[in-house]
């Protein structure tokens, strides 16, 4: 059977009769979120006792994969082994038609048994995505990264800043041509600017802290 996908054909049908397996399968696409989750091709080994019930099967499973992110807020990479314990009822086709015809509107979101195999890859999906955090971070305080140069503030040392002037002036500067720029010693120009005129330009405003709420 390829996946994770398990025969049943014999596993019989009396309700209460077990089949235990184990299986080692490559992870396939998509095991998780798009921040964080089980990389295509690495190990994903499972192991679950398959019961027969009156209208299905009942699986217990626990699966170890290996998890692989990145911390929201500084970009580090994440990696954790973890295990993931799921209980799945797989229902029979017409169990299923028998409950949704009754008004049971929560048996359209359960899984089917196969003619002759289970399918536990959604099931597995499911249960892991329920594990996995909405915004993984290296650790609760991270404080991410630095605004201006995009390095980790928690790699910086205390007080890292980075002198920030104020953008008019360099709109001022813009308003003068070479000609217009004094020349060392005195006057360079053909008309030097009177005493008192010109424009006052403001002050930088210094240094710019950059170790902000992330």
């Amino acid at each position: 059977m390829p996946g994770l996908v398990v025969d049943i054909v014999d596993l019989p049908q009396q309700a209460g009769s077990t089949k235990n397996i184990h299986l080692e399968e490559p992870a396939p696409a998509d095991l998780g979120t798009e921040v964080i989750g089980v990389q295509k091709g690495t190990p994903v080994v499972l192991d679950a006792s398959l019961t027969s019930v009156e209208d299905g099967v009942l699986v217990r499973a626990r699966t170890r994969v290996h998890i692989h992110g990145e911390c929201v807020r500084c970009l580090r990479d994440l990696d954790e082994d973890r295990t993931i314990a799921f209980d799945e009822l797989y229902l029979l086709p017409e169990a299923r038609a028998a409950q949704i015809a009754q008004g049971d509107e929560e048996a359209e979101g359960f899984f089917l048994v196969g003619p002759t195999s289970l399918d536990l890859e959604p099931a597995l999906r499911d249960a892991l995505v329920l594990e996995l955090p909405f915004r993984p971070l290296c650790r609760p305080d991270c404080a991410g990264l630095c605004s201006q140069c995009g390095e980790r503030l928690d790699d910086l040392e205390a007080g890292h800043s980075h002198e920030v002037l104020d953008p008019r002036w360099s709109a001022l500067a813009g308003l003068l041509t070479d000609a217009d720029r004094p020349q060392s010693g005195g006057a360079g120009t053909d008309d030097p600017v009177p005493d008192g005129a010109g424009v006052q330009a403001p002050a930088p405003t210094g240094a710019h802290s950059c170790r902000e709420e992330a």
